[in-house]
């Protein structure tokens, strides 16, 4: 990984961490497998966060264009699999 995860510096210290954990969440969909519940889990704290769509798309974007992984499809793909299921993507 040679990027930084996208960040406001207004936020507090346990809310970056919890927007990074997200983040990992959608890095661990491509580079292994997730559970859904536990990525869900992990995108609505997120969207405490980040509860404006313009804002999560911003920051959503920036991270797809420094990693490549797009957590947009991540969160399509959760919603359409059943509690228990695993997301993989690729």
């Amino acid at each position: 990984m040679d990027y930084q995860y996208p960040m406001d510096l207004d936020w507090s210290t346990e809310e970056i961490v919890d927007v990074i954990k997200f983040f990992e969440a959608v890095e661990k969909a491509y580079e292994s497998k997730i559970e859904k519940e536990a990525f869900m889990k992990a995108y609505r704290r997120f969207k405490e966060i980040v509860p404006g769509k313009a804002d999560e798309k911003r920051y959503t974007d920036e991270f797809e264009s420094a990693s490549k992984y797009s957590a947009y499809l991540v969160v399509k793909k959760a919603k359409t699999l059943a509690d228990g299921d695993w997301i993989k993507m690729k």
